[in-house]
């Protein structure tokens, strides 16, 4: 496995230079804290929407003001590290904004997925995308698969 995660400015080259060469970017994003089978099935079908699949992962603060104070469980470093570790993965970088806007103006994908729990005029970054010509596509989730359901159970099942 080659190198898969770079700064945003350092991908946005490269993703350029795939672009050149006829290459069709994908991007999605998220915090990934505790990989599980819907981000999996997620990713997978975010990759069948391109040749190369580019991940934007929320920095450990990024997560905190999103998601709260006691969240990341995972660092953003290994988050990063497990996501490179998989084969529909193509690239990883890390975002420090809440959102992933200047990561997509950044590297302007062709594609924009996000999970169809996203209400499509709600999706950030669409615009960009859209008005490159690129194509947003909302993917179904897997019922029942969610991170917070997976803490809230070890909680259940280990609290002292």
């Amino acid at each position: 496995m080659g190198k898969k995660i770079f700064e945003r400015e350092e991908l946005k080259k490269k993703v350029q230079a795939l672009k050149r060469a006829g290459k069709k970017i994908v991007f999605t994003n998220g915090c990934f804290d505790l990989l599980h089978i819907g981000h999996v099935r997620y990713l997978k079908a975010a990759r069948a929407e391109g040749d190369l699949l580019v991940v934007g992962v929320n920095s450990d603060r990024s997560v905190g003001e999103i998601k709260g104070p006691v969240r990341p469980v995972v660092p953003d470093s290994e988050r990063a590290e497990v996501l490179a570790s998989l084969a529909c993965v193509d690239f990883v970088t890390l975002f420090d904004e809440p959102d992933p806007l200047v990561t997509i103006r950044s590297l302007v994908p062709d594609v924009l997925v996000k999970g169809a729990d996203w209400e499509e005029d709600a999706i950030v970054g669409r615009e960009v995308v859209e008005a490159s010509g690129g194509r947003v596509i909302r993917i179904q989730l897997t019922e029942g698969a969610s991170t917070s359901r997976i803490i809230e159970k070890i909680l259940a099942n280990y609290r002292g």
